[in-house]
């Protein structure tokens, strides 16, 4: 299974899944072309993203910048697929806070979170 696609966020550590999905369902996304964007709260983030594999699971690092309610903003992260095929990742945020996170893809995500 690729990680290209959108997925939905449905867990983060720092955060419960109302500020998550404050301004709109929180996501990833990563594109074939590698690049990609998330959001969740209101950060919105633009990634260039760096794909391999590890324990023969598909895996991908990446670098972002964005805005966090109009403050411009950067950071790195990864994802990777998970056992249950979920996506498991780490979203750091430059000098600022990091969140583990867990997402679904969204065609197993409630449909109602496709705003």
């Amino acid at each position: 299974m690729s990680l290209a696609g959108r997925w939905r966020i449905v867990e983060m550590d720092a955060w419960d899944r109302d500020d998550i999905d404050l301004i709109e369902p929180g996501f990833i996304e990563f594109a074939e072309d590698g690049t990609g964007q998330f959001g969740f709260i209101a950060v919105h983030g633009w990634m260039d993203c760096r794909s391999t594999k590890r324990d023969g699971q598909p895996y991908v690092e990446f670098s972002w910048e964005g805005d966090d309610e109009g403050d411009q903003v950067s950071g790195r992260g990864w994802a990777t697929l998970a056992a249950d095929d979920t996506l498991e990742g780490h979203l750091f945020i430059h000098m600022g806070d990091d969140s583990g996170f867990r997402a679904a893809p969204f065609a197993r995500a409630d449909p109602s979170d496709r705003r």
